[in-house]
């Protein structure tokens, strides 16, 4: 039986509530340095998972990894103005070294768009070394002045991708790919997220870009997270990088760029699209741990029915862990794996082992059901493939019933408070844009009326998705 809840509830102060659920899950600790963050075990172990889906994903697109300095010549970032600009704010520079003033400052990398530039110049001659598809694993620093654990930090993981293309459309298209088959996928099948899928407004794009796709998750109070985007750069930064290639008939012509990125943000989305007050609940697709076996005390034959459950369980293919009951008190504990969002537990005592029996407990729901020890392993293991529908049914369901079609920008500010609206775009416009940032809202993204990606904001009947957001 669960005990009490030992956090803040969500409906009293969701933030705090937060901040309790990293805390108390072993997920991070903040860094020495103001926005910085210590990623313990269990946090790292969720993303290493993360990162094993997506990079499985982004490998199918057809991308290769590779790596990038992380120091980048501020002389670099100058040649795309509207980049730079983009980004001056939150810029870590260096300017001294070597117990010397550095005769050019150098920027810590905020974004890869310029270093990755400077080498697709020299990798790029012929059309025949188009598309050229990167992808990197790294870390990257913005100067945050509001830090929020996994959600704005100093610095942050993340893979960034960066392609070249010979044309708009073969650009354009591979965004749209990356979008849909690496992000979009991932988060329905294995994050249990859903998401509104659309295009930024102009004033929301990434710097230098011509167009920004994204992917906005709804949490638990209602707020919007952008949860991963893609970007067409045109020309822009083959211009500035002097990024050419020969076209079949002879010519020197400008590659199209792309970029495309997500990062350790998605493990905050994790926590706040599915977290309950008992603390995280982790799909099973991701979870480091999908069954953990508890023996209720210490006793031999306890013990080895949890271990013959837990080969069982392996045997089936199931990621399991034995809690062996020497780490505290067996309600201490049915609460610590709670907090862990672990999807399924086998509880094992002597009471019901003389019977023939343990107890099966789904974490999404709560529910409890004894059975015969041996069906308990077959229970879990059909668990752990039933828990993840049912969450990403949960989050659609949440979504779905907290987003409600305005026909004005009044309504979509009074929806917008604790949930998303639907407006038609043409509602909105520059002066509405501006009215919604007064109030702590933004414009989400763009859609057509049926939900589908449109090709630019100028397209007509577009349906503007608002909310607040982290």
């Amino acid at each position: 039986m669960a005990g009490p809840s030992v956090l803040t509830p969500q409906n009293e102060d969701f933030p705090q509530w937060y901040q309790e659920v990293v805390a108390k899950a072993e997920m991070a600790d903040n860094g020495p340095v103001r926005g910085t963050m210590v990623i313990r075990p269990y946090g790292y172990a969720i993303w290493e998972r993360i990162q094993s889906a997506i990079d499985e994903r982004i490998k199918l697109a057809g991308a290769q990894n590779a790596y990038f300095p992380l120091f980048i010549p501020e002389s670099y970032l100058s040649k795309e103005a509207e980049h730079v600009e983009g980004f001056s704010p939150e810029l870590a520079v260096v300017t001294h070294a070597g117990g010397e003033e550095l005769a050019e400052p150098i920027v810590v990398r905020p974004t890869s768009e310029t270093v990755i530039g400077e080498f697709m110049a020299k990798w790029i001659q012929s059309h025949r070394d188009l598309p050229l598809l990167l992808n990197q694993w790294a870390n990257v620093v913005r100067w945050e002045m509001r830090p929020r654990l996994f959600l704005r930090s100093s610095e942050f993981l993340w893979q960034e991708g960066h392609t070249a293309h010979a044309s708009a459309r073969d650009a354009s298209a591979y965004a749209l790919k990356i979008h849909l088959e690496v992000y979009h996928d991932f988060l329905e099948k294995v994050l249990a997220v859903p998401t509104f899928l659309g295009i930024k407004p102009p004033s929301e794009r990434f710097a230098g870009a011509t167009n920004t796709m994204t992917c906005e998750g709804m949490m638990r109070d209602g707020k919007a997270l952008q949860m991963a985007t893609s970007h067409e750069l045109g020309q822009n930064f083959a211009r500035a990088f002097d990024i050419y290639f020969q076209s079949e008939q002879g010519q020197s012509e400008l590659c199209y760029t792309t970029s495309w990125g997500a990062s350790t943000r998605l493990v905050g989305g994790l926590i706040m699209a599915h977290g309950d007050d008992r603390g995280l609940i982790l799909p099973p697709a991701l979870a480091p741990i999908q069954v953990v076996v508890l023996a209720v005390r210490e006793d031999d034959e306890v013990l080895t029915a949890c271990r013959d459950q837990y080969d069982q369980l392996t045997a089936a293919g199931v990621r399991a862990h034995v809690d062996d009951g020497r780490r505290g008190s067996f309600g201490r504990r049915v609460t610590d794996w709670e907090m862990k969002g672990v999807p399924v537990r086998i509880e094992v005592g002597p009471r019901d082992l003389a019977q023939g029996l343990v107890s099966v407990v789904r974490r999404d729901t709560g529910e409890k059901s004894t059975v015969a020890v041996a069906d308990a392993a077959a229970l879990a293991s059909s668990l752990v493939r039933d828990v993840q529908g049912a969450m990403l049914n949960a989050a659609r369901t949440l979504r779905d019933s907290r987003t409600t079609t305005v026909s004005d920008l009044d309504g979509a500010i009074e929806v917008a408070q604790e949930g998303f609206a639907r407006v038609e775009w043409s509602k909105v416009g520059d002066a509405g844009e501006a009215r919604l940032k007064s109030q702590a809202m933004t414009v989400r993204c763009l859609q057509r009326s049926d939900g589908s990606m449109p090709e630019n904001e100028r397209e007509s009947g577009l349906v503007a998705i608002v909310a607040r957001s982290y």
